[in-house]
């Protein structure tokens, strides 16, 4: 069946890798004539990338589906992602959903579209499939590769799927299967690619990105100076990687780089050793702290973000304190920060005790303080100073905004003349009204 003129509205839920993956599934349906739904148009296919990385996360899929059932009556509905690999079938009995897409098939997303929309209209107006196509997670062995913007002037590079940590409170592998990749060579010739079609900047995405190897024989460090030689790319970050897969040789590397910025993001989830042992996660807060420092010593200007989960089974009151006085140690730039979540089948479900909701609540609250804290007095350092900014493209009406080497959002000054997906050196001013970026001066 021809997707000529088709509508498709997508959705998409949870991390860059999601959002890769959906650009990328865009792409693919525009090649094949489809068009982008617009904004409250009626959609003749729905299709939704989801996250399963909470119990919050689940809820907001199935409304996000049941809502999409809704606004667009009798279009073809396709569920994808991680909560679709761990719940096909029940997903596959809502009303409404046509097909639920597993981690193994998601690359064949256009081809089985083709197909069940031709099926579908051998059924009755408004009757759904109700199809499921996946296999258990232990049999995921495909990647599918992905690099897309999709409405972003920076690229999402896929360099790598799965995980083996299996750590106690994280369903990811469960969902995504086991750690594998794509070959340097693939992930270089879609570098490649990005810098023919005139993009700049492109952001590594995984879900252990540093794990980067493991089906090909081949290691994270090889990759990015592999891809420090790809002429026309004149940014890289790196989406996040774990303390223990952050070399000191990718950091000294990094920062040599003229094109992998001063830029990281590194998952902590605890500063206390104890509930990092009970997390199975593989590094102490020792190890930690040496990464932020030998960050600080080789890229004093760096931007660092840290992930923080706070109500762990079994992280007591005098443990969350160890953590949080740890992290307020620590010269980091943001922190993101995520409540527990007890999830099926996991091991910290054994875990003896439970935090209650409201004391995550109230642990979340301080660490957010303390972030926002901590990135004020990160963008104040900068006030006065000429930084490179890469403009992205603007939401109607709004002004232009982008972000400097070392992740700071700087605002476009009125009159400017900036232009999306171009650089330019800036001086940057002080915090925009609602304190969410740098304003650009015109004194240059």
């Amino acid at each position: 069946m021809s997707l000529e003129n088709i509508k498709v509205a997508f959705c998409t839920l949870g991390c860059k890798l999601n959002f890769a993956e959906t650009s990328t599934l865009r792409d693919q349906l525009l090649v094949e004539g489809a068009h982008e739904a617009a904004k409250g148009e009626q959609a003749d296919v729905c299709i939704v990338n989801t996250c399963s990385v909470t119990d919050v996360a689940d809820a907001k899929c199935r409304q996000t589906i049941h809502r999409l059932t809704r606004q667009h009556p009798g279009a073809f509905i396709v569920v994808m992602g991680c909560y679709a690999q761990l719940k096909a079938d029940e997903i596959a009995d809502f009303d409404g959903v046509d097909l639920v897409v597993g981690m193994e098939q998601k690359g064949r997303v256009v081809e089985y579209l083709k197909e069940r929309l031709a099926a579908k209209g051998q059924l009755a107006e408004g009757e759904a499939c109700h199809e499921a196509i996946s296999v258990p997670t232990a049999e995921i062995r495909t990647f599918v590769p992905s690099c897309s913007r999709g409405n972003r002037t920076r690229y999402f590079l896929k360099v790598q799927d799965g995980c083996n940590y299996y750590c106690t409170y994280c369903t990811i592998p469960l969902a995504r299967g086991r750690s594998r990749n794509g070959s340097i060579a693939s992930i270089v010739a879609q570098a490649q690619a990005v810098a023919a079609q005139g993009g700049k900047e492109i952001v590594l995405t995984g879900v252990n990105t540093g794990d980067f190897g493991r089906s090909t024989d081949e290691d994270f460090f090889s990759l990015i100076r592999a891809l420090d030689q790809v002429e026309g790319i004149e940014r890289y970050r790196i989406s996040s990687i774990e303390p223990n897969l952050l070399t000191e040789e990718i950091i000294a590397f990094c920062a040599s780089s003229e094109r992998f910025m001063p830029h990281f993001h590194i998952p902590l989830q605890s500063g206390s050793d104890e509930v990092l042992r009970l997390m199975r996660r593989r590094y102490d807060s020792a190890l930690f702290a040496q990464r932020i420092s030998a960050i600080r010593r080789l890229m004093p200007d760096a931007f660092i973000g840290v992930d923080v989960i706070v109500g762990m089974r079994g992280e007591t009151d005098a443990l969350f304190e160890e953590s949080y006085r740890f992290i307020e140690s620590q010269d980091v730039s943001q922190l993101h920060v995520f409540s527990y979540s007890e999830r099926p089948g996991t091991r910290a479900l054994q875990i003896p005790h439970v935090v209650k909701p409201e004391e995550k609540h109230q642990r979340s609250q301080r660490l957010l303080a303390l972030s926002e804290g901590k990135r004020k007095d990160f963008y104040q350092r900068f006030v006065g100073t000429r930084r490179p900014v890469l403009w992205e493209h603007a939401r109607a009406g709004e002004p232009m905004q982008g972000f400097t080497d070392n992740y700071i959002r700087v605002a476009q000054a009125p009159g400017a003349e900036v232009a999306d997906n171009t650089l330019s050196t800036v001086t940057l001013g002080a915090l925009t009204a609602d304190g969410e970026a740098l304003s650009q001066t015109l004194t240059e």
